[in-house]
């Protein structure tokens, strides 16, 4: 019961996200921190008020964080094959000063 407990926590703070995934979460940062630094640009020079910037920008940073952090499924939808530990270099064929490597 314990293990399943564990192994349930593991898979959550883990944060399993593939290549595609990081593309998409730099994306999504790119996109949210442009919309978010752009509206309270506007917002404080309308209102003529430094706060109302800052306030804004803080609350787009946070929904960023919100966004991006977590390892959201649609970050790990094409994981990658990793070859087998023991096949690596097996039948390389490398060979250094005509020295075979095995």
């Amino acid at each position: 019961m314990a293990d399943q407990l564990l192994q349930q926590a593991q898979d959550i703070f883990e944060g399993q996200i593939d290549f595609e995934g990081q593309k998409l979460a730099e994306l999504f940062s790119t996109i949210i921190l442009t919309i978010t630094a752009l509206l309270a640009l506007a917002l404080g020079f309308y209102q003529q008020s430094i706060w109302v910037t800052l306030w804004v920008g803080l609350g787009g940073t946070a929904a960023t964080f919100f966004v991006v952090v977590p390892p959201w499924p649609i970050y790990n939808e094409n994981p990658e094959k990793w070859l087998r530990a023991n096949s690596a270099m097996s039948g390389a064929g490398i060979e250094v000063d005509g020295k075979r490597i095995k």
